[in-house]
């Protein structure tokens, strides 16, 4: 859920500069075909402290021209001079200049309890204490999240932490659990500083002493925006035979999970230096097509920009929207089998103001009235564009949306957010009211319908059915937000006769919360097999015990009943959002 961080800054370099940072020492084939697609490994068990190294080195076949270069952290690495001077900068302003914090970004509360970080995990070993794992889910279940590599100095906003991946894979009903940073650049540049060097987006810029600041370490060479300076800590996504950690403020980084079930970082992936400026964290993946189909934000014109990518991979043109006037908040959206859409709601970005004045770089306008923009998804440019207003509709995450059948309407569904202005700053006191929305395209008519009177939000589907007509919604209950205590499942089709619909759930135990589910099919492969026909998944901790496990639901059953439990080595942090990977396709990685 991080925003983008002045796309201009994070486009990549044109070949061969590699992508980690200039001061590396970098060799790379003249010939190679290949984008700068680095492999950064861990060498070490975090929880041991041990000496560390990072390596970049080919790991499959389909990439073995892939640049080398070593970057060495010591255990505890002595701060240069200058990282010395602009963390005492920072500590003074902490103390003598900066205001009170506010709950929203003061690190303890932000991280307290099990927003706690955690150490690297390697592959581990676990025990199912309950039941037994289903053959389907023979594959891996990751799910992204922030875990900050340093306490913060001053101001610490949750979706600013670096992003780490924890990963449970099955092979025969026997899980192996892993937890791994993403080694973005950020990381790496930090990890050798050892302490934080490069601005947090939500956080940084909270005074104009702290932005200055910042100022200062870029222009000193503390880093470089060009080598990016995202948290890769949003979602994971599969697409075109390889898996991303994404974050929509930087270029996807591509990782793979090894057979023993470790995560390994290959490096930020431009796709063929077609990708020059950062993307969104919700692509969408057409299941019958495989295409993937993205976008990215902006605080300059084009302030958005629709594109996709083809089966093979390959990123095709991009489509900018030069009729959005303003910068606006895009963190998701939806397609059907004809279109794309856009949800304009009621939050914008004004970066200079958050440099200048300090705060947030995303605010709301109360004034102003949402719209969706509707665009035919395969649209060469903008002519077909049409925005539709929706007033007092504000989501951040879309569910799912589909063509009617006659062509002449859409359907949208996804939480509203009550009151936006609350949305990244106090949670708590949010409540997502999950709606599903009818625009006739012909008129221009909206309908809405209320789903539930239940607080619900990070939701998901049967993923077979993106696109398309869908029955059942798989939604977290929060409790308040950002925790969640129970998953519901919702037949949206009793909307129409206005009925309550939720059809299943399971509260956890008190004192358990756990997080964004996930939909996983019995039969994937199967066209006859009922769309409600399989498991959902989801980590879960406990409070009082300190104890996290991953849980197996029954989709089908009335109680959501619980099939098996995994007892994990380690604590999970909550975090965001994740998906499920088919043990075949980790073979193609």
């Amino acid at each position: 859920m991080n925003p983008l961080f002045c796309p201009f800054l994070s486009s990549t370099l044109p070949h061969p500069k590699p992508l980690v940072s200039p001061s590396l020492t970098t060799t790379r084939p003249s010939s190679s075909p290949y984008p700068p697609f680095l492999h950064i490994s861990a060498i070490r068990n975090v929880e041991d402290k041990l000496h560390s190294t990072f390596y970049a080195t080919p790991t499959t076949s389909q990439f073995p021209e892939i640049p080398t270069t070593v970057i060495t952290a010591k255990k505890r690495p002595v701060p240069s001079l200058l990282v010395t001077i602009f963390n005492g900068l920072d500590d003074f302003i902490n103390n003598f200049i900066g205001p009170p914090l506010p709950p929203s970004i003061d690190p303890k509360h932000v991280l307290s309890g099990n927003f706690a970080p955690v150490d690297e995990l390697p592959p581990t070993e676990c025990e199912v204490i309950e039941g037994s794992l289903p053959p389907c889910l023979d594959g891996a279940y990751i799910r992204n999240g922030p875990n900050p590599q340093f306490y913060p100095r001053g101001p610490h906003h949750l979706f600013d932490g670096d992003g780490m991946l924890h990963s449970i894979r099955i092979s025969h009903g026997r899980p192996i659990f892993c937890s791994r940073y993403v080694k973005t650049y950020k990381y790496i540049i930090e990890k050798r500083a050892g302490s934080p060097v490069i601005p947090n987006l939500f956080s940084s810029y909270r005074s104009f002493a702290r932005s200055a600041v910042a100022i200062a370490r870029l222009l000193t060479g503390q880093f470089d925006p060009v080598n990016g300076v995202g948290l890769a800590n949003t979602s994971v996504a599969f697409f075109c035979g390889h898996l991303y950690a994404l974050a929509e403020s930087d270029l996807p980084y591509a990782v793979r999970l090894t057979p023993d079930g470790d995560i390994k970082t290959l490096g930020r992936y431009d796709f063929d230096g077609k990708l020059s400026m950062s993307m969104t964290a919700h692509p969408k993946i057409d299941p019958s097509t495989g295409e993937a189909f993205a976008f990215r934000y902006s605080p300059v014109r084009p302030f958005l920009t629709y594109f996709r990518f083809d089966a093979q991979g390959k990123k095709q043109p991009d489509v900018p929207i030069f009729s959005l006037s303003c910068p606006s908040f895009f963190h998701d959206f939806a397609i059907t089998n004809r279109y794309a859409i856009f949800p304009d709601i009621q939050m914008w970005m004004n970066p200079v103001k958050m440099i200048i004045r300090g705060g947030s770089p995303v605010g709301t306008d109360p004034t102003k009235v949402p719209r969706v923009g509707i665009i035919p998804r395969y649209a060469k440019d903008e002519s077909e564009m049409r925005w539709i207003d929706v007033p007092g509709f504000n989501i951040i995450h879309a569910i799912n949306a589909w063509d009617e059948e006659d062509g002449d309407a859409i359907v949208m569904v996804a939480p509203n957010i009550l009151p936006i202005e609350h949305a990244l700053e106090r949670m708590d006191l949010v409540h997502g009211s999950l709606e599903k929305v009818r625009i006739d395209l012909k008129t221009g008519t909206v309908t809405r319908h209320r789903l539930s009177q239940w607080n619900l939000e990070f939701a998901v589907i049967n993923p077979g059915y993106l696109g398309k007509k869908n029955r059942y919604v798989y939604s977290a209950v929060g409790d308040p937000l950002p925790k969640i205590s129970g998953i519901v499942k919702l037949d949206v089709s009793r909307s129409d006769r206005r009925q309550e619909c939720i059809v299943a759930k399971r509260m956890y135990e008190p004192g358990c919360y756990g997080g964004e589910p996930f939909f996983v099919a019995k039969e994937p492969d199967n066209p006859e097999a009922e769309e409600d026909d399989g498991y959902v998944l989801s980590y879960v901790h406990d409070e009082q015990s300190g104890k996290s496990r991953f849980i197996v639901m029954d989709a089908q059953s009335p109680d959501l009943d619980i099939v098996a439990a995994v007892k994990l080595p380690t604590r999970v942090p909550y975090g965001f959002h994740g998906l499920f990977v088919k043990g075949c396709d980790l073979k193609m990685d």
